[in-house]
């Protein structure tokens, strides 16, 4: 593959990665990251002037997420507002790389036959990431409780990717760690790493226990009922992407104490998110490779 890469948009990740692709001898061009400013002092690193200038690349890398509206891209380190049909106009069959793309992106890129490549369905960046969002959850519990996280009981909702490496690191450092899960077979497995299973419906009668919930599902499973569960000074930590495991209207009223943690990535370790960005994004090239 060539290596010239174009770049469009994006938050601190994207920065550290272009950096991290210009000392891999890459040239990169890029577009909208016009206010990152050390990106200058890269010698293969070039700033376009026109969105026009895009056609010029077989591969196109967008932010992660690609877009906080669905309407224009994310592009932070810009004073441009750019829609995102207006970049796809410009890059007509193009392989186009971004995180988070949702269903009416997929859609205008096949309107512009583009092919959209959503690094967030990867399951290596998926698991990778599950490393800096569990050390994360656990820096924001050790900054909002007054005990330590060694001999507290702390409840993780979900046993998936998340699920699965921030209770390991729990365990790790010494915290009665309680996993709920549906499935029998995760119900197996958390016994056989030696923590405490709980399935969903016996949820609630167990909530009076904890000084700290991880949540990791996608899906209210924290009502009214299982609220009035939990003691006052449990600290509920929301990983999981909207709407979430709490009735939040809910958690006000009963004064829960709740953070709003996600996308912690790009938030606690950028440069770490970075590399396993960059690393996914090798492993695309050569699939593409393979298919020319």
């Amino acid at each position: 593959m060539d290596k010239k890469l174009c770049v469009i948009g994006g938050d601190l990740r994207i920065v550290k990665l272009i950096e991290m692709l210009a000392k891999d001898e890459f040239k990169v061009y890029t577009y909208s990251i016009e206010n990152a400013k050390y990106l200058k002092q890269h010698k293969n690193v070039e700033q376009l002037d026109n969105l026009a200038d895009l056609t010029r690349f077989d591969v196109i890398i967008g932010g992660v997420p690609f877009s906080s509206n669905n309407v224009q891209i994310n592009n932070p380190f810009s004073d441009k507002v750019i829609d995102i049909e207006e970049l796809f106009k410009a890059i007509k069959g193009k392989n186009f790389i971004a995180g988070h793309i949702q269903e009416n992106v997929h859609k205008l890129a096949l309107k512009y036959n583009i092919k959209v490549i959503d690094i967030l369905e990867r399951e290596e960046l998926a698991v990778l990431n599950t490393i800096s969002t569990a050390e994360g959850a656990i820096q924001i519990a050790m900054e909002e409780t007054s005990k330590t996280i060694h001999g507290s009981n702390v409840l993780i909702t979900g046993f998936g990717r998340v699920g699965k490496s921030l209770a390991k690191m729990c365990y790790g450092i010494g915290a009665n760690t309680y996993c709920e899960a549906r499935k029998k077979e995760d119900i197996a497995w958390i016994k056989a790493y030696g923590y405490y299973p709980i399935e969903l419906n016996n949820l609630t009668e167990h909530l009076y226990k904890f000084d700290i919930i991880f949540n990791t599902i996608p899906a209210v499973i924290l009502k009214e009922e299982q609220l009035k569960n939990i003691k006052k000074e449990c600290l509920y930590i929301e990983l999981a992407s909207s709407p979430g495991g709490v009735d939040i209207e809910q958690a006000k009223k009963m004064e829960l104490k709740y953070i709003l943690a996600q996308s912690l990535p790009g938030k606690v370790a950028p440069t770490t998110s970075a590399e396993f960005i960059k690393e996914t994004i090798y492993n695309i090239f050569d699939e593409i490779r393979q298919q020319v």
